[in-house]
């Protein structure tokens, strides 16, 4: 239990019967009449839903422990991803579902950060960015500019993305993983 005027930008409650929120943002209002309270932006950790909550200032909130770690991805079995813990070797199957968008960047040796809470692996994080090689995308067209100067391209991953027109097959480019955008070149 910690009190709202602990709030801190990351923090991880448990509100709504046992639904787990991370605190967006955070902040302690005092107006000239009535009492202090404190105005938050949540957001859901499973559905990525955000909701704005105001709390009284002083009242007691539940917290929950999320153990985050770095895992090294290792391979995929059925509809599983195997995450392997650096420091202890464990190996950890994560359905796809709570590895999400991140499934469209990982290969093998990637590391990300695994959330999870009480055993349950809650969802899987990646860097901002990656660097990923172009398996394959169509010669670009001087002159085709239909696109907007860009064209498809498929990773190694299999994830299709949109990259400028000078990008060739086989090259190693950076993608937002957020986002799926080029991010531009890798040079060896």
């Amino acid at each position: 239990m910690a009190s709202t005027n602990d709030l801190k930008n990351g923090m991880v409650l448990k509100l709504d019967g046992g639904q787990l929120w991370s605190v967006v943002e955070f902040q302690h209002v005092k107006p000239g009449k009535g009492p202090a309270f404190v105005r938050t932006k949540l957001k859901n950790v499973l559905s990525g839903k955000v909701v704005d909550k105001t709390f009284n200032a002083g009242v007691k909130v539940e917290t929950a422990t999320i153990d985050r770690r770095d895992m090294q991805f290792s391979y995929m079995d059925g509809e599983y991803f195997v995450f392997m813990d650096m420091s202890t070797y464990d190996q950890l199957m994560v359905d796809r579902k709570a590895v999400g968008d991140a499934a469209n960047f990982l290969i093998e040796g990637f590391t990300a950060s695994v959330a999870q809470h009480e055993g349950e692996v809650l969802y899987v994080e990646l860097p901002a960015a990656v660097e990923l090689t172009i398996e394959h995308t169509d010669p670009g067209v001087q002159g085709d500019r239909s696109t907007g100067g860009t064209k498809p391209a498929r990773l190694e991953t299999g994830h299709e993305i949109q990259v400028p027109l000078f990008v060739t097959t086989g090259e190693k480019i950076k993608v937002d993983t957020r986002t799926s955008d080029y991010l531009g070149r890798v040079n060896s």
